[in-house]
C-alpha cells in the first residue's frame, strides 16, 4: 500500500534553494536521509526559485531537465528535498515517467524500516496511512468515477471510495490499539512516580549521539549508528546518580527539520517520556556547523509536544572532533549547571554529566540531620525503610542523631503522617 524502497534502488535527488527560512532545507541532510534509507544517489539536481511552482514545484524547464537525467541514469525514483502536494507528485511523475517522492515520504519510510517494537510499528503505520490518505487517487485514476454503459450503471461505490473506507477503518483500529499501549505505558509511569524515581530524558537532533551517550553511561547495547533515526523505540534504563540515587534514563527518537506532523502526532505517546521527565538532556553535536539551527528545531518540536517547560541541561557532545576543547561544566550565576562538554564516543567528560545531573536533581531532595528522642522509634523505622539514613549516632542524652537524605515528596508525606512537629526535629547545632 505504501511506496517502499528496495535495497539498492537508485535515485535522482532534487534540491531547490528558496529564500524563505521556513522553506529552506539542507542538501547534506537529504543525502544522509537517502543513505539511511538504503538508496543510492545517482545525481543531484539543484536550482533556485522565489516560490514553489503550484503545478510542478520546479519550473517546466527544470522538470524536463530532471526527466532527462532520470532517462540518462535509468533511475528508479526522484526524491525531492521538500514537501510536495499530491498533485505536484502526480504531475512530476507524468513528466519524469518514474516514481516521485518527497522528503516526508522518505522520512516515513526510514521510520518504517527502523521500528522494532509493536508500538513503534503501529505508530509508523498510523503516520503512513494518514499521509497516504491524501494520495490515494494516484493509484486509481482509471477508477475515479463509476463507469456508464450497459451492465455498468447502478448503485455502488468507486474503488477510490472503497479504499478510503478501508483506510479509515484501519486508522481507527490502530488508534484503538495504540490507546491500549498508552494505558500500559501510563501504568508503568505511575509506578515509577509512586516510587519517586526521577526520569531523565535524552532529546536532541537526529544523529547527535544520544544512543552512544546512553550506552556509555548505562553500559547498555542499544543500537547506535552514524545514520539518521537509528533510534525510534524508547529505551529505559535505571541509573545510579551520586547523591540522588536511582533515576530512569530514557533514550528517545531524534528530531529533524520539518519533522512530518503525522509523525509527531503518531509518536506523541512515545514522546510522553520527554514531556513528563524531571530533566531533559539536550544532546548537541558540537561539531555540526548547523548546530544553532538544530538547537532551534529541537526546541520547536519540544514546544509542539508541550515539553518545552521541562528543565533542560545542554550536553555538547563530540568534543573529540574539535581541537582545544576539553571536558567541562558551564554554570549560571547561581552555580547551577547549564552546559556539559563531553565525548560519548571516547568517554571524556561523562563523569561530569553525572555530577551535573546530581546537582540539578538534588534540589528536589531533603537533606539534613534529625534529632529524635527514643519515643520516635516508628519515625526512625520509616526513615530506614526508605533507605534515607546515611549515618546514625547518639548524643549524650541517648537521642538518635540521623543524617538523612530523601526525596522532598517523601519528606512531605512523613510530615503528614507524623505531624508538622517533626520539622522541629531538624538539628540546628
Amino acid at each position: 500500500m505504501f511506496d517502499r524502497y528496495e535495497s539498492g534502488e537508485q535515485a535522482v535527488l532534487v534540491h531547490i534553494d528558496l529564500p524563505k527560512d521556513g522553506d529552506r532545507e539542507d542538501l547534506h541532510e537529504l543525502e544522509l536521509l537517502v543513505s539511511s534509507a538504503g538508496v543510492s544517489s545517482l545525481a543531484v539536481v539543484q536550482g533556485s526559485r522565489q516560490a514553489p511552482h503550484p503545478k510542478l514545484f520546479v519550473g517546466t524547464g527544470k522538470a524536463e531537465e530532471i526527466a532527462e537525467i532520470v532517462k540518462i541514469h535509468n533511475a528508479d525514483v526522484v526524491i525531492f528535498n521538500h514537501q510536495l502536494s499530491p498533485s505536484q507528485e502526480r504531475n512530476l511523475e507524468r513528466v519524469c515517467q518514474c516514481r516521485v517522492l518527497d522528503r516526508t515520504t522518505l522520512i516515513l519510510d526510514i521510520f518504517a524500516q527502523r521500528a522494532r517494537t509493536h508500538e513503534g510499528k503501529l505508530q509508523v503505520e498510523l503516520a503512513q496511512l494518514r499521509h497516504m490518505s491524501t494520495r490515494l487517487i494516484r493509484g486509481w485514476t482509471h477508477l475515479e468515477r463509476q463507469k456508464g454503459g450497459i451492465g455498468l450503471r447502478g448503485p455502488g461505490e468507486t474503488q477510490l471510495e472503497t479504499d478510503r473506507r478501508l483506510l479509515r477503518a484501519r486508522i481507527k483500529n490502530i488508534r484503538a490499539r495504540l490507546a491500549k499501549v498508552a494505558v500500559q505505558r501510563e501504568q508503568g509511569r505511575r509506578a515509577r512516580t509512586r516510587n519517586e524515581i526521577p526520569t531523565v530524558s535524552l532529546v536532541g537532533y537526529t544523529n547527535a549521539g544520544k544512543s552512544t551517550l546512553f550506552n556509555r553511561i548505562t553500559d547498555s547495547d542499544v543500537y547506535a549508528a552514524d545514520q539518521l533515526f537509528a533510534t525510534l523505540d524508547p529505551t529505559l534504563r535505571k541509573l545510579d546518580i551520586g547523591d540522588v540515587g536511582s533515576v530512569i534514563l530514557a533514550d528517545t527518537v531524534g528530531f529533524i527539520r520539518h519533522l512530518p506532523h503525522d509523525l509527531v502526532a503518531a509518536f506523541k505517546a512515545t514522546l510522553t517520556e520527554t514531556r513528563e521527565a524531571d530533566l531533559q538532556l539536550h544532546v548537541i553535536d558540537v561539531a555540526d556547523p548547523r548546530r544553532r539551527e538544530n538547537i532551534e528545531e529541537v526546541q520547536s518540536v519540544l514546544k509542539e509536544i508541550e515539553a518545552d517547560e521541562v528543565p533542560q541541561l545542554l550536553v555538547y557532545n563530540k568534543i573529540d572532533a574539535l581541537d582545544d576543547v576539553s571536558p567541562r561544566i558551564d554554570r549560571d550565576d547561581q552555580g547551577q549547571p547549564i552546559r556539559v562538554w563531553l565525548s560519548a564516543q571516547t568517554g571524556e567528560g561523562c563523569e561530569l554529566l553525572s555530577e551535573a545531573i546530581s546537582d540539578l536533581l538534588a534540589k528536589k531532595m531533603f537533606s539534613d540531620t534529625l534529632l529524635l528522642a527514643p519515643q520516635y522509634g516508628r519515625l526512625r523505622a520509616s526513615l530506614f525503610s526508605l533507605s534515607a539514613v546515611h549515618e546514625e549516632r547518639f548524643d549524650e542524652q541517648g537521642n538518635w542523631l540521623l543524617d538523612v537524605r530523601l526525596p522532598m515528596v517523601e519528606w512531605s508525606r512523613l510530615i503528614k503522617e507524623f505531624g508538622p512537629e517533626i520539622e522541629g526535629f531538624i538539628n540546628r547545632d
